[in-house]
This record gives C-alpha cells, sequence and structure tokens, in this order.
C-alpha cells in the first residue's frame, strides 16, 4: 500500500530546482530536435563531461571560476566535435541512422569515463556552498533552489532574444519551419547546425554546473538518468515548439522532486512507475504535446 503523500515547503523548493534543471536541459535537446529533427541521446554526457572538468578542477586547486570556464570549453569542445564527427557528415542520412549514432557516442563516452576515471567517481566540491541553506520563514531552502530557478529564466530569456533579435537566430527559425526552402533562400546550413548544437552545448554546461552542486558525486553514468526522464518530458509538452518542451521539462523535473521527497524512503521505487505511467496517460489523451493547442500545425524551434 502506498502511503498518503506528504508534501511540505521543503519538497517543493527542491522540487522547483530540479524542475529548473530539467527544463534547461529540456531547451539543449529540444533546440538541435529543432534543427535537425534528432533527439540526441549524448546529451547527459556533455552534462557528465562538465561535471568531471569541474569536479577536477577543484581538485587541481583551480580558482572557482577558472573551474567553471574549464567546465565550459570541456563541453563546447566536445559539442563542436560531435557536430563536425556525427551530426555534419550524417546531415543528409535518415533520422534513424542519426539516431543510432547519437546512442553510440553516448555509450562510447560513458566508456572512456569508465576506463579513464573508474566506476566509484569523484567529488565535486567547489560549489558546495550553494548547498547550505537559507531560513525563509521557518523554512530551510537551498541556495542552489533559488539558484537555479534565476539561471534557468536568465538562460530562457537570453535564448528567446537569440532566437529573435540575432541573425543566427533567424536563420535558425527559418531552417526550423522549412530547412530546404531556407537553404535556397541563402541559409547557410552548416552555420546553422553549429550554432544550434554550441548554445545546446553551452546550456548542457550550466547544467553541468547546477546539478554537480544537488549531485557532487560524478560517475560515468552521471546525468543518464535524467536526460531519459528529460526527453519523456520534452515528448510529454510538445518536442516541436520551445516553450512547450521547455514546460514539459520544468513539469517532469517538478513531479519527480515532488514524488520523490514526498514518498517515503521504503516505497521510492515507485517513483519512475507513477512518472512513466502518467507520461504514457498523457500522450493517449494529448498526443501532439500536454502544452500544444490541438490542432496545432507542428513546427520546429
Amino acid at each position: 500500500m502506498i502511503a498518503v503523500l506528504n508534501i511540505d515547503w521543503q519538497t517543493l523548493a527542491d522540487a522547483l530546482a530540479l524542475g529548473g534543471i530539467y527544463a534547461l536541459m529540456a531547451v539543449g535537446i529540444g533546440l538541435v530536435f529543432g534543427v535537425l529533427r534528432l533527439v540526441n541521446f549524448a546529451y547527459g554526457q556533455l552534462i557528465m563531461a562538465g561535471a568531471y572538468a569541474l569536479a577536477y578542477g577543484s581538485q587541481w586547486g583551480l580558482p572557482l571560476w577558472v573551474s567553471i570556464l574549464f567546465c565550459f570549453a570541456v563541453v563546447l569542445v566536445l559539442s563542436a566535435l560531435l557536430d563536425g564527427l556525427v551530426f555534419r557528415p550524417l546531415r543528409g542520412q535518415s533520422p534513424a541512422v542519426m539516431l543510432v549514432a547519437t546512442f553510440a557516442v553516448a555509450f562510447l563516452m560513458q566508456s572512456v569515463a569508465l576506463l579513464a576515471f573508474g566506476s566509484l567517481g569523484t567529488i565535486a566540491t567547489s560549489l558546495a556552498p550553494l548547498n547550505i541553506p537559507w531560513d525563509i520563514g521557518g523554512v530551510e531552502i537551498r541556495k542552489i533552489a533559488i539558484v537555479t530557478v534565476v539561471v534557468a529564466a536568465a538562460c530562457l530569456l537570453l535564448l528567446r532574444g537569440l532566437l529573435e533579435r540575432t541573425t543566427v537566430g533567424l536563420h535558425m527559425r527559418a531552417a526550423s519551419m522549412d530547412f530546404l526552402t531556407a537553404r535556397l533562400l541563402g541559409v547557410r546550413a552548416n552555420r546553422v547546425i553549429s550554432g544550434a548544437v554550441l548554445v545546446s552545448g553551452l546550456l548542457a554546461a550550466v547544467v553541468a554546473v547546477m546539478k554537480t552542486v544537488q549531485t557532487p558525486l560524478v560517475t560515468p553514468d552521471f546525468a543518464l538518468r535524467d536526460t531519459i526522464v528529460v526527453l519523456a518530458g520534452v515528448v510529454l509538452g510538445g518536442l516541436n515548439r520551445p516553450i512547450p518542451a521547455t514546460l514539459g521539462g520544468f513539469a517532469i523535473g517538478f513531479a519527480s522532486g515532488i514524488l520523490g521527497g514526498a514518498l517515503p524512503t521504503n516505497q521510492s521505487q515507485y517513483l519512475p512507475t507513477f512518472l512513466f505511467a502518467a507520461v504514457i496517460v498523457v500522450l493517449l489523451l494529448r498526443p501532439n504535446g500536454l502544452f500544444t493547442r490541438a490542432g496545432r500545425t507542428a513546427e520546429r524551434v
């Protein structure tokens, strides 16, 4: 028998923090899908690489800001390599071929991390002060909960500005609506794809920084489960458009945080069951996504 959920303000605060991280992940995944029509299963391994860079940067005695820059550099370099070695050569292939390629990249990166760093993982302690709670009205809210929500909102606003106010962003939007026509009108395909992949990589680096605060132990499967859950959330919200995809990521992260904090420890194994059962029910009722208008024509990005 499942016990009655006991939801308090502490659980709500932690769920908001997790929802913010999942929203950022959803934006990065949705952006690449919008341009390439590709679900990038290697996204979680980019976050894992950034987390390792942050952890080892602190162990090497680097200043915090240098460790964060190192994290961003590692993720961006890997994103550029992923674009140049996988996405660009396979752009003319079927979506199934590219999907299998991202699977292969994901497990390759995980295997490399396992061989290089071992299975026990390493601890990232440089951002540990963000886990110290603030007492607000008798509720202990961790600093990372507030920082995550603020950073997620700021990144979403900046991304919206990029898509609506810059030439690269306008090209991304044009390519997302009709890639072939956009190319005929002079949009450079490689520039659009590289821009989307690198922006997605920037968001992955931000997630790596935020995630290591909540989960300091970095292992080869770091963020793997989160990526699967976020992919479900993106589909839940509406895969073809950015705002519904982001809302879907936030919603599934918030729900995961609520259930994870409210369920008793001996019943935590029921969390994935509840989560994915809810996703199936919603998709049966709203196959185009929970946050898309019924009958609306699908769009990219």
